[in-house]
C-alpha cells in the first residue's frame, strides 16, 4: 500500500482512484486522502477519511466522481500512526497562503517535535502538520508568496535541515508546482515514473489501490508519477520506475522536471538545537531540467555553402502543355547573403521571376512543348550569417504570454496567427497543450518556444511513411510520430494558439561532410520561424531540437507548406504515371 503518492500531468487529467483495501475482507488503513485543484484553480478540493469503514461511501465517490479534473493530485493513504484518528489529522493537509492553497503529504515520523508559534500552527496533532506549517512559516516571513518565489538550492536545505528531525518523505505543492523529497536516510524511498503518450488503456496498483489513468478517457499528454512504493501495472505498459537518490528532491510542473536537486549520501544529519530558517544545509548541486536546445546556443562562425537541388520528373506518356513554379532561390536578407544562384530546365519554354507576397523569388516556367522527361536543377552559392540567434535576448525586456499587437500589426500578421482549420474540440485540446508550455515556463515566450521545440524532438518519433500532406497537426499531437513537415505544421499550430505568429519554412540543413563513396543522404527540410516583437523572425527547427544558426539555408516561406513548397504545377495535357527522384547535396566551402 503505497503511503504517499503525487502526480503532475500536462494539463488536466480525471484519473480514477479505486481504494480495494476497502473491500469486504480486507483491513482498511487507518486513514486516507486525496487532494487536487479542479479547473486549474488555486483552491484545492480535499477528500480524507479517518478510520475508514469497509464499502466507504467517499471511496466511491472518488472512484467515480468527475470533478476530479486537475493537472495535479496529492494522495496518502495511512498506516498505523500516533495520534488520535480525527480528519484533523488526516492527510494530506491543506493550508491557504499566497491566494492560493497548499497541499503537504508526509510519509514518516520525526523524532524530535517541531513546534514553534507563527503565523503558521497545526490544527492537529500529527508531526507532518507541523512540518507544513514550518515551511509555510519560512516561505510566509520572506513574502514569497509561491513555491517558484522559493530559491531552489534554499527549499532543498530547509528539507535537509527538517529532516534532521526524523524521516521526512514528502509532497507539497501550490497547485503549479509540484515538490518532492526523498528521506536522507533512506527511511522512506521515493520512486519517478515518467509517463509518456500515446496512450490506450493505462492503470497501475496493487493490492490495496488502483489508479486508473485512462476509464474516463486520457488525452495525448505526459505526465509523473512519484509515490512511496513501486506500483505495478493493471493495464497497458509496465510502468518503468526510477529510484529519487536519498536527500534528493524533485520540483515538477505540467508532467515535466523543472530542477532537481541531490546531495551527498554521506553527509551527516542532526537535529539542530533550535529551528532556523535560515539554516544554509548541505551543498547540493542544482540541476535545472527545464527543457534548452540540444546543443550550446553560441555564437557560431559564419559559413558559404553550395547546394544542388536535383529534381527529375518521369512520364509514361508525353506532356504537351504544363506550367511549373520553381521556389528553388534561396532568400537574400541580413541573415542569408546569395553569392549567386542558377535555376535551369533540361526542357525549354518561357520563364518569368516574381516575388511573391510571402517573399520568396518564384521564377515560373511554361512549357508547350511535349516532353517524358524533365530535369529541374539548381545551383546556389550562400553565406550563412545567423550566427547566434539569441544575441538579443540580454538587450530588452522579458516577452510574457499573451503578446499583445498593435491593430495595424495584428493585421499584416494575421496570415501568420490564424491555426489550421480544425474541429473545435481539436484545437480546444491543442490549446490547451499548448497552454501547459506556457505555465511550465512561468508564461515567458522565449522559453514557452524553446519548450515547445526541444519537446516535439525529444517525445516525437521521427518515422517515414506514417502521414501525408492531409496529416493535421491534432493527428501528429494525437500519434507523436512523424516527419519534419509534421512537427513544423504541430510547432506553428500551438504558437499560433499562443498568439505567436509563426510560419513555414523550406530549405536545406547541413549534415555533415559528403565523400565520393558516401551515397547521399540529405534532402528538403522544413523547420518554423516565429516573430519576436522587436526582434525579428527566429527559426526553431523542431525535429533537430535545436534554434537556426548557420546549418540552415532558407528558400522559401509561407503560411503552410504549399506557400512554401520548392516545385509544383499543373499538367494541362497528357502525362500518365508520374515518377519523381530528387537530389539533394550541400556542402560548406571556403569563402
Amino acid at each position: 500500500m503505497p503511503n504517499v503518492l503525487a502526480m503532475s500531468f500536462e494539463g488536466a487529467l480525471t484519473p480514477s482512484f479505486d481504494l480495494l483495501c476497502l473491500q469486504p475482507g480486507k483491513k482498511p488503513p487507518d486513514g486516507w486522502g486525496i487532494g487536487c485543484y479542479p479547473g486549474g484553480e488555486p483552491s484545492a478540493l480535499v477528500m480524507k477519511e479517518a478510520a475508514p469503514a469497509q464499502g466507504s461511501i467517499r471511496s466511491a465517490l472518488v472512484s467515480t466522481w468527475e470533478r476530479l479534473a486537475s493537472s495535479i493530485f496529492v494522495m496518502h493513504v495511512r498506516k498505523a500512526t500516533w495520534g488520535a484518528l480525527t480528519e484533523a489529522n488526516t492527510q494530506p493537509f491543506l493550508r491557504p497562503w499566497g491566494r492560493r492553497d497548499w497541499l503537504f503529504g508526509h510519509s514518516g515520523s520525526l523524532t524530535t517535535r517541531l513546534i514553534r508559534q507563527g503565523r503558521f500552527e497545526p490544527v492537529g496533532s500529527t508531526d507532518s502538520e507541523e512540518v507544513m506549517c514550518e515551511l509555510l512559516a519560512r516561505t510566509a516571513e520572506r513574502e514569497w508568496r509561491s513555491i517558484a518565489d522559493i530559491p531552489t538550492g534554499l527549499l532543498h536545505a530547509w528539507l535537509q535541515e527538517l529532516n534532521g528531525y526524523g524521516a521526512l518523505t514528502l509532497a507539497l505543492t501550490d497547485g503549479t508546482d509540484l515538490v518532492v523529497y526523498a528521506d536522507a536516510k533512506g527511511a522512506g524511498p521515493l520512486y519517478l515514473w515518467e509517463i509518456h503518450p500515446p496512450h490506450e488503456e493505462l492503470a497501475f496498483g496493487d493490492d490495496a489501490l488502483t489508479v486508473d489513468l485512462t476509464r474516463r478517457g486520457i488525452k495525448s499528454r505526459k505526465g509523473i508519477v512519484v509515490c512511496s512504493s513501486q506500483l505495478e501495472s493493471k493495464a497497458g505498459p509496465a510502468p518503468t520506475w526510477r529510484t529519487l537518490e536519498p536527500g534528493s528532491m524533485v520540483v515538477l510542473r505540467q508532467g515535466a522536471i523543472r530542477s532537481e536537486v541531490t546531495v551527498d549520501r554521506s553527509a551527516h544529519l542532526s537535529v539542530p538545537a533550535t529551528a532556523s530558517s535560515d539554516a544554509p544545509g548541505a551543498e547540493a548541486p542544482v540541476r535545472a531540467a527545464r527543457p534548452r536546445p540540444t546543443h550550446p546556443l553560441e555564437a557560431a562562425p559564419t559559413r558559404r555553402v553550395t547546394m544542388l537541388h536535383r529534381t527529375v520528373y518521369e512520364y509514361a506518356t508525353p506532356v504537351e502543355r504544363s506550367t511549373h513554379l520553381l521556389r528553388l532561390m534561396p532568400m537574400h536578407d541580413r541573415l542569408q547573403s546569395v553569392i549567386s544562384c542558377q535555376v535551369t530546365s533540361s526542357v525549354d519554354g518561357k520563364e518569368s521571376e516574381f516575388e511573391d507576397v510571402f517573399g520568396n523569388r518564384v521564377k515560373r516556367l511554361l512549357i508547350t512543348s511535349p516532353f517524358t522527361r524533365l530535369e529541374i536543377e539548381a545551383k546556389s552559392t550562400v553565406d550563412l550569417l545567423d550566427t547566434n540567434p539569441l544575441d538579443f535576448r540580454p538587450l530588452r525586456v522579458r516577452s510574457t504570454i499573451p503578446l499583445v499587437w498593435m491593430p495595424w500589426q495584428r493585421s499584416v500578421l494575421q496570415p501568420f496567427l490564424l491555426p489550421r482549420e480544425l474541429p473545435e474540440s481539436e484545437l480546444a485540446e491543442l490549446t490547451e497543450y499548448a497552454m501547459s508550455f506556457a505555465t511550465r515556463n512561468d508564461f515567458d515566450v522565449l522559453d514557452t518556444l524553446l519548450d515547445m521545440n526541444h519537446t516535439i524532438y525529444s517525445e516525437y518519433a521521427y518515422v517515414q511513411g506514417v502521414t501525408n500532406l492531409q496529416t493535421t497537426p491534432f493527428d501528429v499531437y494525437a500519434n507523436r510520430r512523424g516527419v519534419c513537415q509534421d512537427f513544423a505544421n504541430l510547432f506553428i499550430c500551438l504558437a499560433r494558439l499562443l498568439s505567436v505568429p509563426a510560419r513555414y519554412v523550406c530549405g536545406y540543413v547541413y549534415t555533415g561532410p559528403k565523400h565520393e563513396n558516401r551515397a547521399q543522404s540529405d534532402a528538403s527540410h522544413a523547420w518554423v520561424q516565429v516573430y519576436l516583437p522587436e526582434v525579428g523572425w527566429k527559426g526553431f527547427d523542431p525535429t533537430n531540437g535545436i534554434m537556426t544558426q548557420t546549418d540552415h539555408l532558407r528558400v522559401a516561406v509561407g503560411r503552410n507548406y504549399v506557400d512554401a513548397t520548392p516545385t509544383s504545377g499543373t499538367l494541362f495535357v497528357g502525362g500518365g504515371g508520374e515518377k519523381l527522384a530528387i537530389e539533394v547535396r550541400m556542402d560548406r566551402v571556403e569563402p
